[in-house]
């Protein structure tokens, strides 16, 4: 298993022009080393961290030894977003920042590991929303970026359902285990619900089955994560955005060098798959390196931590052979 290492970056002023003297970057490294082998760079949605792979690893389906990314032949780095909790770090005033600072501050963590390219960086959700910011700021520091059930933008429906959890988040006596309750109300779909639950009921309780899973969630969250945190990253959601005070999404994007492969989810409720053909159709009017890949389920924005296989078919010609740096 990876251990958690630790960077001090001094002295950083946010898009919004709050400095901060010390923010604490943490982060793993998976499989070869980083001088030896092409960089994969993966970026964790709300709950997650960056453990992934190994033990625990949220995304130990296709990463790992003889797995799409395949940790012989890459070096995959994954960091935490500062104050996502995990390596005890938090950040109160979590309006301070944006998913351009995660980018940005992303990329000082890179320059000081000394890494000066990646071969790939990956991300789902508010994950892939950091990866088209890092690439925006950085047309060419990435080879290959993999957006997964995000987009480029909030749109309004993610402000709203962002705004939505906050005020849970503000409001509740039960903070992050409501937030949660909701939250998964949009990861999922009622097709999902209906094929998972079928309007079953709990014999001891006599409740409905759903109602007992969400509680699960619900509690499940509280264990392991910190209110600051669901507050930091549900505010983090909201604010992606490419164009943000330098243009169109097309002046943005064209710029950007990366081959792109923009992976949506067909019944996504979160970020909904016409957002993703758009982007794709915009962008392959003035980009030849972009691409479109459609996981199709029945469970929602959460697909991507389910359909594995999908997946791997998606991104097969992206990863099973071996690279150079």
């Amino acid at each position: 298993m990876s251990t958690i290492q630790h960077i001090e970056i001094p002295n950083y002023t946010t898009e919004k022009g709050r400095t901060y003297i010390s923010l604490s970057l943490s982060y793993q490294v998976f499989g070869k080393a980083s001088n030896a082998a092409p960089i994969v760079l993966v970026n964790h949605a709300l709950t997650g961290n960056s453990n992934v792979t190994g033990e625990n690893g949220w995304w130990n389906s296709i990463i790992g030894t003889n797995k799409l990314i395949d940790t012989n032949k890459y070096s995959v780095i994954a960091f935490n977003i500062p104050g996502n909790g995990v390596d005890d770090y938090l950040i109160k005033s979590y309006a301070d920042f944006t998913a351009r600072d995660i980018a940005a501050i992303f990329k000082i963590g890179l320059d000081i590991l000394n890494i000066k390219k990646l071969y790939a960086v990956i991300g789902g959700s508010i994950g892939g929303g950091i990866a088209w910011e890092l690439a925006a700021l950085y047309p060419d520091l990435i080879e290959n970026l993999i957006p997964i059930a995000t987009d480029w933008k909030a749109t309004d429906w993610l402000i709203a359902n962002t705004k939505v959890q906050e005020l849970i988040l503000n409001n509740s006596s039960n903070p992050v285990h409501d937030a949660r309750v909701h939250a998964m109300n949009l990861y999922r779909t009622p097709e999902s619900y209906n094929a998972k639950f079928n309007r079953g009921l709990d014999q001891n309780t006599n409740t409905p089955n759903v109602e007992s899973w969400l509680l699960h969630h619900g509690k499940k969250l509280q264990e392991r994560f910190q209110l600051s945190s669901y507050k930091l990253v549900n505010h983090l959601l909201s604010t992606i955005d490419i164009t943000r005070d330098r243009g169109t999404f097309l002046e943005v994007a064209s710029l950007i060098k990366s081959n792109i492969f923009i992976i949506g989810i067909n019944s996504d409720l979160f970020f909904p798959v016409k957002e993703n053909n758009d982007t794709f159709l915009s962008l392959s009017k003035v980009k030849k390196n972009v691409h479109y890949g459609e996981i199709k389920s029945i469970h929602g924005h959460d697909a991507f931590l389910i359909e594995f296989e999908q997946l791997e078919t998606l991104l097969q010609n992206v990863f099973t052979q071996q690279q150079t740096a």
